[in-house]
């Protein structure tokens, strides 16, 4: 039994220096960067431990704005993305002619290059001198007036921002939840169908409660992803973030690392212990309203 067990610990050993070298040595370098107060990069050397710098990083303008986009990407973006990706999924479920051709076309998002999307996006919606934009074309064809979505107004560029990040983590829903669907078992529906239940009732009362275990994983997933948010506003607005309004928590983290405000590891360690103890707490929000729900 001793033996089996060493053999276990051996086979788990690269796995486990892995996670050593690679998560649990950065997470504590960033709590020790997170308290030294007055760190100076080029000497390596500080004044001080306390709590100066969450101090400093919870009233900085930046970041509450950084902190106010994060949340509203993270509350409009989650729960539109799993809801449309449960409803595509369900249609895609209901069809058999060409299912692999639809699953294909609605999974190539996922799998084209983040930046190469905003591109295309910034081509859908920016105004120029020779052009209004492909969306403000069908607004005028309509009568509005054309927005400027990517340098105008604060609720015009996160409606882009919000839009995007749908469009590009929306495939992936769609992949697990056609899976899910297809793994139901069809004695149910017969069942179902034999006492005339209408589609509607067997939808709530049998189809989500089997996959709700993959609707979770989902939801959970995509508030962790959410909170992760940088290379989608990059993609969409550039690199100065602060200037379009439109950074989130990593972006400020990353311009407190290297950007034009970079030099300040204490500061950008601070911000990310935070966002780490926002995504902890959520998280550990989901799981227990998951357990909860998968309980009954």
């Amino acid at each position: 039994m001793k033996r089996n067990n060493l053999k276990a610990w051996l086979y788990l050993l690269p796995a486990l220096l892995f996670l050593i070298v690679f998560l649990v040595y950065p997470l504590i370098d960033v709590l020790i960067y997170s308290v030294e107060e007055g760190y100076n990069f080029a000497s390596q050397t500080y004044f001080g431990v306390g709590t100066y710098n969450f101090s400093y990083v919870l009233h900085d303008p930046y970041f509450l704005q950084a902190l106010k986009n994060t949340f509203i990407l993270v509350v409009i973006t989650v729960p539109l993305s799993t809801l449309l990706a449960l409803l595509i999924s369900a249609g895609l479920s209901s069809i058999k002619p060409l299912r692999d051709l639809f699953q294909t076309i609605y999974f190539l998002p996922y799998v084209t290059n983040t930046l190469a999307v905003g591109l295309v996006f910034m081509i859908l919606f920016q105004k120029t001198e020779y052009t209004d934009g492909l969306v403000n074309m069908v607004i005028r064809l309509f009568g509005g007036s054309p927005v400027d979505f990517i340098d105008g107004p604060y609720w015009a560029k996160m409606f882009v921002l919000c839009f995007y990040t749908i469009w590009v983590v929306m495939p992936f829903k769609i992949l697990v939840l056609t899976s899910a669907l297809a793994s139901v078992n069809p004695d149910y529906y017969k069942a179902a169908r034999v006492d005339g239940t209408p589609k509607l009732r067997i939808f709530t009362k049998i189809t989500l409660p089997l996959i709700s275990p993959m609707l979770f994983y989902l939801v959970i997933t995509g508030f962790i992803g959410a909170f992760k948010a940088y290379s989608d506003a990059v993609a969409l607005f550039g690199t100065d973030l602060n200037a379009a309004g439109m950074n989130t928590i990593v972006g400020y983290v990353y311009d407190m690392l290297y950007g034009e405000s970079g030099g300040y590891p204490s500061y950008a360690s601070a911000a990310a212990i935070i966002l780490f103890a926002i995504v902890l707490t959520v998280t550990c929000i989901n799981l227990l309203v998951s357990r909860k729900k998968l309980s009954w």
